[in-house]
């Protein structure tokens, strides 16, 4: 018997599946995993300079800020209002920046919408572009405790523009009826304004929530502590 020629025939016909099998699998793995991360797909961790990531490319112009207008330095944020890692940031890093850099005239943020999470981030950019239009000074307030509220991703509970309704209630001075107002008569065009602020951050590379650029610097994937010292030590360079 040739055993050589057996041994050949035996890894064509059974080895050779079989090892198909267990990389499709680990890829599927792979796959799987990173996508459970908050639901983004998975960014590559630090910074990243490219010739199509500047802050001066970026639209600001009607887009929701907090800071003072002409402030020396601009901070683009790019998130979605039902991804978790954005909660995290809002709650860890914000309020740093805010104090440090914001409440100093030192830094503007602009808020640029990367809904991408279901109808209910939609729903959320929706409401908050219409706030804009109507009580800018409320729209942070708003931000802040739609975060605060978030509950499971995706479109599973809060987030619906019922309860977004119910939350703005809370907030002292918002005015709910002219903001839902605002909603059906323009929501068509908010919706424009928001697929193109996603749009204008895909073409920079960006693929998941939160995303910052400052400078010529791309800040995403990264742990709240990063987070910070990169954006600060960013920051500070460009105020020199």
């Amino acid at each position: 018997m040739d055993t050589t020629n057996s041994s050949k025939v035996f890894l064509d016909r059974y080895l050779t599946p079989i090892a198909v099998i267990v990389a499709a699998v680990i890829i599927a793995f792979a796959f799987i995993y990173g996508r459970g991360m908050g639901g983004a797909a998975p960014a590559p961790a630090g910074t990243a300079t490219a010739p199509a990531v500047d802050i001066a490319k970026v639209t600001t112009k009607g887009e929701p800020f907090i800071g003072e207008a002409n402030a020396p330095v601009t901070m683009a944020l790019f998130y979605d209002y039902q991804c978790p890692f954005c909660k995290q940031f809002e709650q860890t890093v914000s309020p740093q920046l805010v104090a440090n850099y914001v409440k100093t005239g030192k830094l503007k943020i602009v808020f640029k919408d990367f809904q991408f999470l279901g109808n209910d981030s939609l729903d959320a950019a929706v409401f908050g572009r219409a706030l804009w239009e109507s009580q800018p000074d409320k729209f942070y307030d708003w931000y802040v405790a739609m975060f605060n509220a978030q509950d499971d991703e995706g479109d599973k509970g809060f987030g619906k523009m019922s309860t977004i309704d119910t939350l703005a209630k809370t907030i002292p001075g918002l005015d709910v009826a002219k903001v839902d107002a605002l909603v059906k008569s323009k929501g068509n065009e908010y919706i424009q304004l928001i697929d193109a602020s996603r749009a204008e951050g895909a073409a920079m590379g960006i693929n998941g929530t939160p995303s910052i650029v400052v400078g010529k610097k791309l800040f995403t994937g990264m742990s709240p502590e990063q987070f910070y010292a990169g954006i600060s030590a960013e920051v500070t360079a460009e105020l020199k």
